[in-house]
């Protein structure tokens, strides 16, 4: 009879009930309805389900006491699958650089090609990459709270709205803030829907959502060949740092536009891009577990990102009206300049959206694409300068004495 109820304590005892009542349960209870309200804005609001969801699923298996489906399991030693995943393609760059080429052999440079001035949008978007980099700093002054430059710098790139970006960035500066870092990226890249329109309708006037744009001038084949080589060379000679990035997207792109390789540019842009998508979203899911999440520095974090992503978003819309006020001839809808942001395509049919609210005739998507590719580029070319000059800065720092800043 003993041996009966020793038996019945253990099952008790293995059972994640007991994990949920006992001390800390409650914060995994809360990661868990924060995973199930991701899935509701993923299949019912249709908030870019291919990254909710998975980044949802990883959120709520992690979360489940006693499964170690993103960790160790102490009693045996063995790793959870998303852990696995989590070490192969998050900590060793490999999915960033998969998801870039995949992203590359799914985009059109047409658009930006046919009108290099977006080019500037792109980079105008980039602002709150650097503005939440000084943010951070400032923050660090709060006690509980300790982000030197390194991590200043990776918090900044979620300002891109570029999650394999922020990654790559991140996993090589800062790599214990890794998994807050992504959550808020690819969290803020869901979420652009939401967060856009407000901004853009307050710093734009029903007249200026209203104006409608040149068509664009046809692109020939060879133009577009021709733009990834010249990208890769530019990128090798001026900014190294930036190559893996860079170069991966540039050979996606290149595969799609030479013709001949038709079957590789296939499979990076549909079989690869959705099994990596997948295991990313996973992988970045699972560092939502509680004990990690729930801290002063994870939501300064998320509050820094948040702010990153509107001031990028508000600067493509102001530098837009600014060339307006300088060129009057060739009019460019502020809109498109909020696409800056390399959430491709989100923020390109965001503004399309808008402009569409303001004239059902207004058709801006090519147009928005233009800033949309040209703030990919731009985010690649952000993160290869902050990897170049952060860790000589800190070098410098750690050799006057001013390492902790």
């Amino acid at each position: 009879m003993q041996a009966i109820l020793q038996g019945l304590v253990n099952l008790w005892e293995s059972t994640g009930l007991i994990a949920f009542i006992g001390p800390g349960g409650w914060a995994n209870a809360v990661m868990i309805l924060v995973g199930f309200v991701l899935l509701y804005l993923g299949i019912k609001r249709g908030f870019e389900p291919l990254l909710l969801i998975p980044i949802a699923m990883g959120c709520i298996l992690s979360n489940i006491p006693q499964a170690y489906i993103a960790s160790v399991d102490p009693a045996n030693g063995a790793s959870g699958f998303i852990k696995i995943l989590y070490d192969a393609g998050i900590e060793s760059g490999l999915f960033p650089i998969l998801i870039f080429m995949g992203v590359g052999a799914m985009t059109d440079f047409g658009p930006l090609i046919a009108n290099p001035k977006t080019l500037i949008l792109g980079a105008a978007a980039q602002f709150g990459i650097f503005t939440a980099l000084l943010g951070a700093l400032l923050l660090s002054f709060i006690p509980g709270i300790n982000f030197n430059l390194e991590v200043a710098g990776s918090i900044g790139i979620i300002g891109g709205a570029d999650g394999p970006t922020a990654i790559y960035v991140t996993r090589l500066l800062a790599p214990d803030y890794l998994g807050s870092i992504a959550v808020a990226a690819y969290s803020y890249m869901a979420l652009v829907p939401i967060i856009q329109p407000p901004i853009m309708r307050a710093l734009t006037s029903k007249k200026e959502r209203m104006i409608k744009m040149e068509q664009l001038r046809p692109v020939s084949k060879a133009e577009k060949i021709i733009f990834p080589i010249v990208v890769i060379v530019l990128c090798g000679i001026f900014l190294p740092s930036a190559a893996p990035l860079m170069g991966s997207l540039m050979f996606g792109n290149l595969a799609k536009e030479c013709g001949v390789i038709n079957r590789l540019s296939d499979t990076m842009s549909n079989a690869l891009m959705n099994i990596v998508t997948i295991f990313l979203g996973l992988s970045v899911g699972s560092k939502m577990a509680a004990e990690k999440f729930l801290t002063v520095e994870t939501l300064g974090i998320l509050l820094l990102g948040m702010v990153a992503f509107g001031i990028g978003t508000a600067s493509g819309v102001l530098i837009a009206k600014l060339m307006n006020a300088i060129d009057h001839k060739h009019p460019v809808n502020p809109l498109i300049g909020a696409a800056g942001v390399s959430a491709v395509p989100m923020a390109a049919r965001v503004a399309s959206k808008e402009g569409q609210k303001a004239d059902p005739q207004n058709f801006l998507l090519m147009h928005a694409m233009g800033p949309n590719v040209a703030g990919v580029i731009g985010s690649a070319v952000a993160a290869g300068v902050l990897m170049s000059v952060i860790p000589n800065m800190m070098q410098l720092l750690a050799s006057t004495g001013g390492a902790a800043i």
